[in-house]
């Protein structure tokens, strides 16, 4: 079958720069798109996007909203109308992949919707996505990262409140054993002290050895968190640096996101 012949990146083919492997290939290398283009029906959104994404970094998308940061995301999944280029996964070409083979590589999407179930309990939230994974984090650890969910436990999804289901949302996916997490304006209307919350919540996660994608509209909950930086505009990354560069972007930033 299609599906099971999915192509191999070989070491050759790995994008060049940064750690190698003995045979020339990063060794490092999780996630790499290539020329990816995504369309929902009629309507072209991204248009040729390139990024890679190492074992262990936390990556930030800036730009503008309909800048194609979530498209980006969506693609990644294979979430979208139609996609093209190349998406490797852990070495794995993926853009001809269904989504569910695609999730079993190791991917864990928190959505900007959440996707609570509201009739079900905080904790049969928790329990209710299946292993993609081996290694997943057990409930209590879970609860020790967010100790609000351990005193809602017991609470309807739906009687939550914002930030508590944004933190299930993300504890969600973390029960999976996914070790590349795509969040999606994970901070977005939240209190202060939530986005605090949260935020210790992603270095811990890095702590461990995850990768994580964030696509952040919220630069100041970013910019701490952030190991590099893709700026996209107009369905292309027109933009991408490291933390250590991120002083001397700051004019391009504040003239192409305003902040």
């Amino acid at each position: 079958m299609a599906e099971e012949m999915a192509p191999q990146l070989t070491a050759s083919a790995a994008p060049q720069g940064g750690a190698q492997g003995p045979s020339g290939g990063r060794a490092d290398l999780l996630l790499a798109l290539k020329d990816v283009h995504a369309w929902y029906g009629e309507s072209h959104i991204l248009h040729g996007v390139d990024l890679t994404v190492n074992r262990g970094e936390v990556v930030t998308l800036l730009g503008r909203n309909g800048a194609g940061r979530t498209t980006t995301l969506k693609a990644i999944l294979g979430l979208v109308g139609r996609r093209s280029g190349s998406i490797v996964v852990h070495g794995t070409e993926t853009v001809h992949l269904p989504p569910h083979r695609i999730a079993h590589l190791g991917l864990g999407y928190c959505p900007e919707e959440r996707g609570i179930f509201a009739s079900l309990s905080c904790e049969e939230n928790l329990l209710l996505p299946p292993p993609v994974a081996t290694g997943g984090m057990s409930l209590e650890e879970i609860y020790a990262m967010f100790p609000n969910l351990r005193e809602r436990r017991t609470s309807p999804g739906g009687r939550l409140s914002g930030g508590e289901q944004q933190m299930l949302s993300v504890a969600r996916i973390l029960r999976t054993g996914a070790k590349l997490l795509l969040l999606d304006e994970i901070s977005e209307g939240l209190a202060p002290v939530i986005v605090q919350a949260l935020g210790r919540a992603i270095r811990a996660l890095r702590g461990k050895g995850l990768t994580i994608v964030m696509v952040e509209q919220n630069f100041r909950f970013a910019a701490p968190l952030a190991d590099r930086f893709y700026v996209v505009e107009h369905g292309r990354v027109i933009e991408a640096f490291g933390a250590d560069e991120l002083e001397a972007r700051r004019g391009m930033l504040h003239e192409v996101l305003g902040v």
